[in-house]
């Protein structure tokens, strides 16, 4: 199961608490990881590194991210990783999407059958 940790940005009516700094975030996921989690992740800051997906049996990265940039894949069709097979949890595509930088909508109710 994915773990995300997301920094929190000063807005609107909470003005007055700090944003979170990256370093937090990223200390979270190695804690994290450093426990059994395999999927963790950083959001809401720069962090390529955190935002990524990497193998949990050898380490490649499958999916490189850098806020909504697809910088790497390599994933087979079925979801496994190109250099060892070890399977990835989650629901691929044969190949990425172009998403690019902007925010798309993801309707739920197409994904019913997972």
């Amino acid at each position: 199961m994915p773990i995300h940790f997301s920094a929190f940005h000063p807005d609107w009516k909470m003005l007055d608490k700090p944003p979170t700094p990256a370093a937090t975030l990223s200390r979270a996921r190695r804690i994290a990881m450093k426990n059994g989690v395999q999927y963790a992740y950083t959001g809401n800051v720069h962090d390529p590194e955190g935002g990524s997906t990497w193998c949990h049996n050898c380490g490649t990265k499958l999916i490189g991210r850098d806020w909504y940039i697809l910088s790497d894949w390599h994933l087979s069709d079925d979801g496994c990783c190109k250099s060892c097979g070890t399977q990835c949890a989650g629901i691929f595509e044969g190949a990425p999407g172009n998403w690019g930088a902007r925010r798309l909508p993801v309707r739920l109710k197409e994904y019913s059958q997972i």
